[in-house]
């Protein structure tokens, strides 16, 4: 069965964008649909990758357990991005593990026949690199963050990357739609709950956020979390 009754929807799909109508099809008639709860791994570091997903709904955290029982989170990732697709290219093992942040739906697809698209499909491959490119641009602002900023400026870096990757607009402002515990922000800007807390009711205080009961952030002011860093 096909992952979608129309598969011109893929296109809104930054992978999928400006596919021709057969390539569209073809990728429609791979790849399947998938939904899978909040709290779920998806795949586990070390682990072969046999399958990259792509996010229609949700948003899943990739993340690395280390020896002493933290939880580095690596990426946030939402709707519209693919995950588990860098063991599709190189066929290497898993570089983290994937647990789904809330209920999502996915479509994925096999290896072989994801490769199989990307050399038949050029546009395909430019769209996956351009991806893969801004990725490598927000990890690097990351490290940059990580090495310069104290946490009040790392959490108004990060939160202002995500309103700016998936934020909704609203008449409140930019909303997240993304679960974001603070346990979660904790392990993204490598620091402890209490510290998160602080900083979240500082930018609170200064009209710059909210948060509602379900943990979804909506930003009122991007110059007030710009000037933090």
């Amino acid at each position: 069965m096909p992952a979608i009754n129309d598969p011109t929807f893929l296109r809104r799909i930054a992978l999928f964008h400006e596919l021709d109508l057969g390539d569209l099809a073809i990728l429609n008639g791979l790849m399947r649909r998938q939904e899978i709860p909040a709290g779920a791994r998806l795949m586990s570091s070390d682990t072969q990758g046999d399958s990259a997903y792509v996010i229609r709904h949700g948003a899943v955290k990739v993340h690395v357990e280390q020896e002493d029982g933290r939880d580095v989170i690596v990426a946030i990732l939402g709707p519209g991005e693919i995950v588990g697709e860098m063991s599709m290219v190189d066929r290497e093992t898993r570089s983290g593990s994937v647990v789904t942040l809330e209920d999502c739906v996915l479509f994925w697809i096999d290896r072989e026949a994801f490769q199989r698209c990307l050399r038949t499909m050029p546009k395909l491959t430019l769209n996956l690199t351009e991806i893969l490119s801004r990725r490598l641009r927000i990890a690097n602002e990351r490290i940059k963050a990580l090495a310069t900023l104290d946490v009040y400026g790392r959490i108004a870096h990060h939160l202002l990357v995500l309103a700016q990757e998936y934020g909704e607009e609203t008449e409140a402002g930019t909303r997240i739609p993304i679960r974001l515990t603070q346990g979660d922000l904790a392990s993204l800007v490598g620091a402890s709950r209490v510290r998160v807390n602080q900083a979240l009711v500082v930018l609170k205080r200064r009209g710059a956020i909210s948060t509602d009961q379900h943990h979804h952030i909506t930003v009122h002011d991007e110059d007030v979390l710009a000037r933090a860093y």
